[in-house]
């Protein structure tokens, strides 16, 4: 077996899904700057127009999943290719959007071409880097989604001064042409034979769907009896369809990596962080404007340390992670960002912008040294044959922990703690479970993987 691309065809495939890579991440959050245009434009209310940014969201983690599967019958490349040609059709007609119903259709359109790119480039990169330099690819791609993050808000912004809204969105035109083009590059790995699992890839969708919109509509809606029916009507369709995927060989949900307890921690940690990261970034605004009198120009400076601090942290995570054990680096990390989380919650009275820079950049180190080690354990631990299966488990994980998130700040906000040192400290506390699970995956009778899938796992590990 080809043990990675050869060059020069390997700097293109990474070309191609960093690209795409960065157009999904900077679509998902390049309209939030758009939204009070949007609203005024389309003469629809505010909170109708933040359905621009929720329907784009839940799609993506309905859907994630489900295609990780179909990449796996179809083929990763064709997928990955589809999924770009559905995104940047989706874009351009964004741009003719006259009506909110019309804008959400095609966002949603949007979404699921974002989330059949998304769903296997992570296993797109095991096929792309030599199995030893699997974690520096993984943390040049970490850099790509946290540079992507904190760049869109400036694009949208750019954008919004000089062009009417629309053109917001055809700003990641660009980025999807040329990954396209540069995706003929990609590795093409042989397609499985099983036929794919349609009612299973409903069933997720609906489980993930139901869930995730009765919390939406329980912190946004007026009816608290009508969410939790929904919630519940999920909670129902998820227990029904995790005792369907215990029985299949190739499961949409991915149950079969989730039974080995390091793939369970790491999956667990990812989650926990996600979490705690949302929760902070969203509430800090909140804190930084009503408490202190910063002004939005300053805030967005305030913030700019941690993406920034991220960029470097993470590929020297994730090239670390090729020689030291994920679970040492994550416990180390999860460790700098809980004092950085504790520093931000006891704030001095009247704090200036170096004041939150260093507890923000302190942070921000500490989830960049955790975050690119395990999303490289969770595929160099997954038998090759699951690799999409296990990339659509970090992307599905990354979305989920950041929609519950927001999802706990909006509650926060509603019962009025959102705006104090109180989410700072919840976020502490989600980091030390999440460092908690890294540390735990150091114990020799976890860590340890099979001899056959001994190449790709994390280094250290000893072979029984």
């Amino acid at each position: 077996m080809t043990d990675g691309l050869p060059k020069p065809r390997r700097f293109l495939a990474i070309a191609a899904v960093s690209a795409g890579t960065a157009l999904v991440v900077i679509d998902g959050a390049i309209a939030t700057v758009a939204l009070p245009t949007i609203a005024r434009d389309l003469g629809v209310d505010s909170s109708a127009a933040v359905a621009v940014v929720t329907v784009y969201q839940l799609v993506l983690v309905m859907t994630l999943l489900p295609f990780s599967g179909l990449g796996d019958r179809i083929g990763l490349k064709k997928l990955y290719q589809a999924g770009q040609a559905v995104f940047t059709i989706a874009t351009i007609l964004c741009f003719f959007a006259k009506s909110l119903p019309f804008l959400l259709i095609v966002r949603a359109a949007q979404a699921l071409g974002a989330a059949a790119a998304l769903s296997v480039s992570s296993a797109l990169l095991r096929s792309i880097y030599p199995a030893r330099q699997l974690g520096r690819g993984l943390g040049i791609n970490s850099v790509v989604v946290s540079s992507s993050a904190a760049f869109a808000p400036t694009l949208g912004g750019l954008v919004l001064a000089v062009a009417p809204w629309p053109w917001v969105f055809a700003s990641a035109v660009p980025f999807a042409i040329l990954s396209l083009i540069l995706g003929r590059s990609l590795p093409d790995p042989t397609p499985r034979t099983e036929p794919f699992d349609v009612l299973g890839a409903v069933m997720c969708a609906a489980m993930f769907g139901l869930v995730i919109g009765g919390l939406e509509t329980a912190v946004h809606g007026d009816s608290p009896i009508v969410s939790g029916a929904i919630v519940l009507v999920g909670m129902i369709v998820g227990v029904l369809f995790i005792r369907r995927e215990r029985g299949e060989a190739a499961p949409i949900l991915p149950v079969d990596l989730l039974r080995r307890p390091v793939l369970a921690l790491s999956s667990m940690g990812a989650f926990t962080a996600f979490v705690a990261t949302m929760t902070l970034l969203l509430s800090l605004p909140f804190r930084l404007q009503h408490g202190y009198g910063f002004a939005p120009s300053e805030v967005g400076a305030a913030i700019a340390p941690w993406p920034l601090t991220t960029m470097i942290v993470a590929p020297l995570a994730g090239w670390l992670s090729d020689r030291y054990p994920a679970g040492l680096l994550g416990g180390i990390g999860m460790a700098l960002a809980i004092v950085g989380l504790l520093s931000l919650s006891y704030l001095p009275a009247e704090p200036d912008y170096w004041a939150i820079a260093w507890r923000m950049s302190l942070t921000g180190a500490g989830f960049g040294m955790f975050l690119s080690p395990n999303a490289r354990l969770i595929i160099g631990s997954a038998p090759r044959e699951r690799a999409a299966a296990a990339g659509g488990l970090i992307s599905t994980t990354r979305m989920v922990g950041q929609t519950t998130g927001a999802t706990l700040v909006a509650a926060l906000l509603a019962v009025g703690l959102g705006s104090g040192g109180g989410p700072a400290l919840i976020a502490a506390g989600l980091a030390a479970v999440a460092g908690i699970c890294s540390l735990a995956r150091l114990n020799p009778a976890i860590r340890n993987p099979p001899r056959d899938e001994a190449a790709d796992a994390q280094p250290g590990a000893q072979v029984s």
